[in-house]
Formats: C-alpha cells, sequence, structure tokens
C-alpha cells in the first residue's frame, strides 16, 4: 500500500518562501502523477501544482511556485516563493501511478477524480502572515 509523507511546512511572513516535500514510499511503478493540493479552512480542496512527463499549475501560483521531483527518492517537492496570506492552507501531497507516462494536466484530472483513487497524505500547514 502506497504511503506519503510531508514536511516543510511552517508559518512565514508574506513574501517568505517555504519547501514542501512529500516523500512516497512501496510506489511500484515508475509512472505516475504526483502532485500538490490545498484546503483552506470553509473551502474546498484545489490544485496546487502537478508533475507527470510534465508540470500543471493552478493560474494563482504561477511563476511563485515551482514542482520538482526526484525520482531515484521517490520525492517530490513544491518550492513556494513570495508566499501571500491567501496561500494559507493545509497542503497536501498526492500520487496517483499510470500505465503510462502521462503529461501535466492530465495528471491533474487524475488527481482531482476521486474515482481514480489517488493516494492522499496527512498534509502539512502553512500558514503566512501579513
Amino acid at each position: 500500500q502506497v504511503q506519503l509523507a510531508e514536511s516543510g511546512g511552517g508559518s512565514v511572513q508574506a513574501g517568505g518562501s517555504l519547501r514542501l516535500s512529500c516523500v512516497a514510499s512501496r510506489v511500484t511503478s515508475s509512472t505516475r502523477c504526483m502532485g500538490w493540493f490545498r484546503q483552506a479552512p470553509g473551502k474546498e480542496r484545489e490544485g496546487v501544482a502537478v508533475i507527470g512527463s510534465s508540470t500543471w499549475y493552478a493560474d494563482s501560483v504561477k511563476g511563485r511556485f515551482t514542482i520538482s521531483q526526484d525520482n531515484a527518492k521517490n520525492t517530490v517537492y513544491l518550492q513556494m516563493n513570495d508566499l501571500k496570506p491567501e496561500d494559507t492552507a493545509t497542503y497536501y501531497c498526492a500520487v496517483k501511478t499510470t500505465a503510462w507516462r502521462t503529461n501535466g494536466p492530465y495528471c491533474y484530472s487524475r488527481l482531482s477524480d476521486k474515482n481514480a483513487l489517488p493516494t492522499w497524505g496527512q498534509g502539512t500547514l502553512v500558514t503566512v502572515s501579513s
């Protein structure tokens, strides 16, 4: 059973930076979609950044956040720069193995689809103060 462990959350002031990490264990497939979603209090969970054979970003984070992965370590990272108070949320890592290499936008659709049964981490809290 695939397991995800997120780390790197914390509290920063607006304009600051954080780097989130997510280690996936027991992933047997070399092809996968991995990504970050977030949920703010009182709001629905939303996609932030996803990576497969290419990347996908939410418009609200383009130019500020960068997703990357280290396949040898089964780890995906989210570098968050120029953080804003509206970035405050619990950030969740997700993974879905695929039969073939899948581009970022399609990976986003797969991770967003409950019927696809992606695996989710427990979440890490990011708080940005003004």
